[in-house]
């Protein structure tokens, strides 16, 4: 096996309890080895620092698996992967949750979904790669003894960060083909899950319980869900009570997945109720929901709706500002404005627009709920930039919640990489 020594003063990372050595902390590799192979790492003076896997095409040269001294074996893998497993089960609801999360489950590289019987795999490193079939086999054994069985795996490795790690993208069945669309329940709410087409893993399953912490702040009034992807915060809040939701999001595959998921619940579309009127009720009347509930014109008579809106929420914000549109609950879940630290600047900027704009659709004593998925953004830094917006609308806000990735995504402190959502709630209150 050959071994990585480590140069003086380098390796603070790992020290600290981190996963990754950088390739300019490494003095030099003794004996042979392949890409992707598991290493020993000692340090500068011949301290024994544990085994991880690596791969010198990346500047993240050796991904760390063990420390004191626990060479890697099958029996190894199962027991990090049972001890992902054990943690899942009593934190987070398992019908559909994240059951592996790369460095923070002592496996870096590599993260694995559960919605319901299906598993989808993301993984993006060379060495964890090899070891994926132990850890996937692993899994389905460990979840039979809970009864639970797999009926299909499917890999969402198509990232093109791989090819950093000289792989190249990749999707695909792993074993038995099955339907990629699967049907999974989150808070009482019914979603179609698309594994195959749909974003990351088809799912962002990270936000599952701060979807459920703003339903009372939306029961009985006007929603606006910004950046709504497959409708998830838009259904909760028509799930809690909300008069009149309108979800947003630039693109149309992600809406009428979201209309689809609507009637999968029985919920009232704005745009069912336009095509009824236009035919003079024949479309709704008689209908059932997806749900196998009453007839969505039965149910049109509560004169609650929901909408989707194929728009760009940059545009669309200051158009609805303009036109004196105010709402009870406005949300902002927008996808990272930053993937790198030399972008940061940047996306500040953005943030801070996109949050002042929000800000003024807020009625006075309303409640504003803003997040950043980005790890760059940092906690300080999104507080302080969402305080600046508020200065620019005008506003004042009062804290509600201060909340961060669902438990089965969890923060493995001196991993700073495992911590990248921030989620505000704030009660919005006009300048006096």
């Amino acid at each position: 096996m050959a071994i990585v020594i480590l140069k003086k003063g380098e390796g603070r990372t790992i020290k600290a309890g981190g996963a990754w050595i950088f390739d300019n902390e490494i003095d030099r590799v003794d004996g042979s080895f392949e890409q992707g192979d598991i290493v020993r790492v000692r340090d500068f003076d011949g301290y024994e620092m544990g085994y991880g896997f690596i791969n010198t095409r990346s500047k993240i040269t050796v991904r760390m698996l063990s420390r004191r001294g626990a060479e890697i074996t099958g029996d190894f893998i199962k027991e990090r992967v049972r001890a992902a497993w054990e943690y899942r089960k009593k934190t987070v609801d398992t019908s559909s949750c994240r059951v592996i999360f790369g460095e923070a489950d002592f496996l870096p590289g590599i993260v694995v979904d559960k919605f319901e019987d299906v598993l989808v795999v993301e993984s993006l490193a060379l060495g964890i790669d090899r070891l994926k079939p132990v850890i996937l086999d692993s899994l389905r054994e460990i979840m039979a003894e809970d009864g639970i069985s797999i009926r299909g795996i499917y890999e969402r490795s198509d990232a093109p960060v791989r090819k950093k790690e000289g792989m190249e993208p990749f999707k695909g069945f792993i074993g038995e083909e099955f339907d990629t669309e699967v049907e999974i329940t989150e808070n009482d709410v019914r979603f179609l899950v698309d594994v195959k087409d749909g974003q990351k893993t088809g799912f962002f399953l990270d936000q599952k319980y701060n979807r459920r912490a703003v339903r009372g702040l939306a029961k009985g009034g006007r929603v606006l869900d910004c950046f709504t992807h497959t409708g998830s915060f838009a259904l909760n809040a028509y799930y809690a009570g909300a008069k009149e939701v309108t979800g947003v999001d630039v693109s149309e595959t992600a809406c009428e997945q979201a209309r689809k998921n609507a009637r999968l619940n029985g919920f009232t579309l704005l745009e069912d109720l336009a095509d009824a009127n236009a035919d003079g009720g024949n479309s709704l009347a008689g209908r059932k929901d997806l749900a196998g509930g009453d007839t969505l014109a039965g149910r049109a008579g509560d004169g609650r709706t929901i909408t989707f809106k194929c728009a760009d929420v940059l545009d669309l914000l200051p158009k609805l500002e303009a036109a004196g549109e105010r709402y009870d609950l406005v949300i902002l879940d927008p996808p990272a404005f930053t993937k790198s630290r030399e972008a940061t600047k940047k996306a500040v900027k953005g943030y801070r627009d996109i949050n002042m704009r929000g800000l003024k659709l807020v009625k006075n004593g309303g409640f504003f709920a803003t997040c950043s998925c980005s790890h760059f953004m940092t906690e300080e830094l999104f507080k302080k930039t969402v305080q600046e917006a508020a200065r620019a609308a005008h506003k004042r806000l009062k804290q509600v919640e201060f909340r961060t990735q669902s438990p089965d995504h969890p923060i493995l402190w001196a991993s700073d990489s495992s911590y990248y959502l921030k989620f505000m709630i704030f009660q919005v209150v006009e300048e006096l």
